[in-house]
């Protein structure tokens, strides 16, 4: 009789690790943050006052959509993007448990200096 077992969830840190990759680029950090403001956007939006080419734009689109940080509609024969708010607050929870695991390193550290 073969027991199958049911593969283990990814740590946070790991299902997350492409969202902090997609992030580490200031252009795609740019775009969440206009699309954060602004809402859904097209690719025209998304250029106005730049210099970066819309083609640019749509590969670093394409990157945040790879890590589910943004998705896009089509609308007419327009397509717009917007933000997927619950990828950011995944990796801010993930940053949450690092930082509570940084305080309790620094708790212990203090306790043995001290005593």
């Amino acid at each position: 009789m073969s027991t199958r077992h049911k593969p283990a969830a990814a740590p946070a840190w790991q299902r997350t690790a492409p969202v902090f990759a997609a992030l580490g680029d200031a252009t795609r950090l740019r775009l969440v943050a206009l699309l954060c403001a602004g809402g859904a956007m097209s690719i025209a939006q998304l250029t106005v006052g730049t210099e970066i080419s819309r083609q640019a734009v749509t590969k670093h689109l394409q990157v945040l959509a790879d890590a589910g940080l943004v998705r896009d509609a089509k609308l007419g024969r327009e397509r717009r993007w917007e933000l997927e708010p619950s990828r950011l607050d995944e990796a801010r929870r993930s940053l949450d448990a690092i930082a509570a695991q940084w305080d309790a390193a620094l708790l212990r550290l203090k306790d043995f200096v001290e005593g």
